[in-house]
């Protein structure tokens, strides 16, 4: 009896920081499900992509699985099985929101719009809107477009920045949509615009796939600034700190600097190399990141 009436005072078991009893929204569908979906992108080199045999790879993927390592233990060990689903520029928050997909493993920019459907993880990557142009087209700023032809990705936030630089300037440029950036980048090979717009680190990573540095070029100044996040969520509490407190651990320990070294600054598993050394901006949120809270 006295056992009994010391349980009920200390309260529910504890695994790993959260009420066994009283999981709720991820942890709770992860838990009972024993499995854990990640979206992913099929080319956002290097940040998520297909390798040759068709496994999703990349910065993002490396980091998703980082939280759901630590998802594992908050569920007290409970084996997962990780799932993968393809999701796009417009069909990634559709499917965070319904619980299609558990985290969006991507390059998605965690901008104050989004921000009202989804949540999004500490950032990990600074990135801003550039042009993709070829070599010989004579195009080195936005200030060249005038009456020219612009490709940009469905459901990606650099549409919306060079049509207001357009607006704003009267350039009259012309829009073409890709589906995903492959399509986007085949448009401008075929000639079907003057210039690619997204952001700058997926164009290297573009040309770099294709090895096309001798053809093309990204050029201009940078027309929006983009800080990524991983996608999961809104109003899930108990899953929101396992997101931060992956994120914390993996600046703490130096794990993300390591990682981005590996994606960045080292060879690719297909041979091509970014050479992308990590910006100031990324310097000091990682700091931030791996600072314990007071």
């Amino acid at each position: 009896m006295r056992a009994l009436f010391a349980a009920a005072l200390i309260g529910p078991l504890v695994i790993g920081g959260a009420h066994a009893q009283e999981l709720t929204g991820t942890l709770k569908k992860i838990k009972d499900s024993k499995t854990v979906t990640l979206g992913y992108r099929e080319s956002s080199i290097p940040f998520s992509y297909l390798n040759r045999p068709g496994d999703p790879i990349g910065y993002s993927i490396d980091l998703c699985n980082a939280v759901v390592d630590e998802t594992s233990k908050e569920i007290g060990g409970v084996e997962t099985t990780v799932k993968y689903k393809k999701v796009t520029a417009e069909t990634r928050i559709p499917a965070v929101r319904s619980g299609e997909i558990d985290l969006e493993c991507g390059s998605t920019t965690a901008n104050f719009e989004r921000k009202k459907e989804v949540a999004f993880s500490p950032i990990f990557f600074v990135a801003g809107t550039k042009l993709l142009v070829p070599r010989s087209s004579g195009i080195s700023s936005y200030r060249d477009l005038r009456d020219k032809t612009v490709v940009v990705t469905a459901g990606t936030t650099n549409e919306a920045a060079v049509r207001s630089i357009s607006g704003k300037q009267h350039l009259g440029i012309k829009f073409l949509v890709g589906a995903d950036h492959a399509e986007s980048f085949a448009m401008l090979k075929e000639g079907k615009a003057d210039a690619f717009a997204t952001d700058d680190v997926l164009l290297y990573g573009l040309v770099a796939q294709h090895k096309a540095q001798k053809d093309y070029q990204v050029v201009g100044e940078f027309l929006s600034y983009d800080p990524y996040g991983i996608m999961f969520r809104k109003g899930d509490a108990q899953f929101a700190e396992v997101v931060k407190r992956a994120f914390h651990d993996l600046a703490e320990d130096g794990e993300i600097e390591r990682q981005y070294k590996r994606w960045f600054l080292q060879r690719l598993p297909g041979g091509q190399s970014l050479d992308l050394p990590m910006s100031p901006q990324l310097e000091t949120l990682i700091r931030v990141m791996a600072a314990k809270p007071e």
